[in-house]
């Protein structure tokens, strides 16, 4: 199972440390493949005044200091397509954000890397023409691939191409997020599928100039989501998710992250041997 986890955004060193050091859990787990998750910069936070993170260079020392001390593999969201040669150098996987899922640039300057790449399906996006996104990625790191080698073979080529799909819920209304499970089925079909389980209970712009959520229901989603059938799971999480500088409304506590991963683990197991 894999596991995507850790704080929206680096807050700072020993913030960044305390929660490294308390996901060890996870990390030492041999059913689990973890890759450790914080942002070097929130480019779209709702607010000029929101907190974003520490740049490029600082974030990128930090979390290759991650790497060096707990052995964790990395991932990480990119922005602009100049930084992708500086994240290859130190995350395993480049992270593309749901509001630049089709940029066409970005996904062929990530594709020019030796990353996985993981990408987050837009809230505006019908989860069939996310197999576009897949395609530019795919088409640049093999030109030879043609849109019937695609049909025929879609989620095969993503694998051997190291390319991710992420499902984080879609826009209902303003302010307000709802998953269709029936796009886990359809993402399943391009690529490996990842549900982000933390960002599907956020509310856009809820509080006022910056998002609200609902982590009550974190734990219910990612259920359901491990019932229909996921590669794995996207949680960000804090050790006190009411004092993160983002996304604190839909993280997921340390301590009950630590109580849901069996219980995924079991639901996984079960959808597998049904399949």
């Amino acid at each position: 199972m894999i596991l995507l986890s850790g704080p929206c955004v680096i807050e700072n060193e020993t913030n960044l440390y305390k929660i490294a050091k308390e996901l060890e859990f996870a990390n030492d787990d041999p059913d689990i493949e973890f890759y450790f998750k914080a942002s070097f910069d929130k480019a779209n936070r709702t607010s000029l005044e929101s907190f974003r993170g520490p740049g490029l260079e600082e974030g990128l020392r930090l979390l290759e200091n991650i790497k060096k001390d707990f052995g964790y593999k990395i991932i990480t969201d990119i922005h602009e397509s100049y930084q992708a040669k500086s994240l290859e150098e130190v995350v395993d996987i480049i992270q593309i954000p749901a509001f630049l899922c089709r940029q066409t640039d970005l996904l062929v300057a990530v594709a020019n890397t030796r990353s996985i790449i993981n990408i987050k399906k837009g809230q505006f996006m019908n989860p069939a023409d996310m197999k576009y996104s897949v395609l530019k990625v795919l088409k640049t790191r093999n030109p030879a691939i043609t849109n019937s080698d695609f049909d025929n073979n879609a989620n095969s080529l993503s694998q051997q191409y190291n390319i991710w799909l992420t499902e984080r819920g879609s826009s209902f209304g303003y302010g307000n997020l709802v998953v269709d499970m029936r796009s886990l089925v359809i993402m399943r079909g391009f690529a490996p599928v990842i549900f982000d389980a933390t960002h599907s209970v956020q509310m856009p712009g809820g509080l006022g100039g910056k998002s609200g959520g609902d982590s009550r229901f974190v734990p219910y989603l990612a259920r359901a989501a491990g019932s229909v059938g996921v590669d794995g799971y996207f949680m960000e999480t804090h050790f006190n998710p009411t004092e993160s500088l983002s996304d604190g409304p839909n993280m997921i506590a340390i301590d009950k992250l630590r109580t849901l991963i069996p219980i995924l683990k079991e639901i996984d197991e079960l959808a597998s041997s049904k399949v």
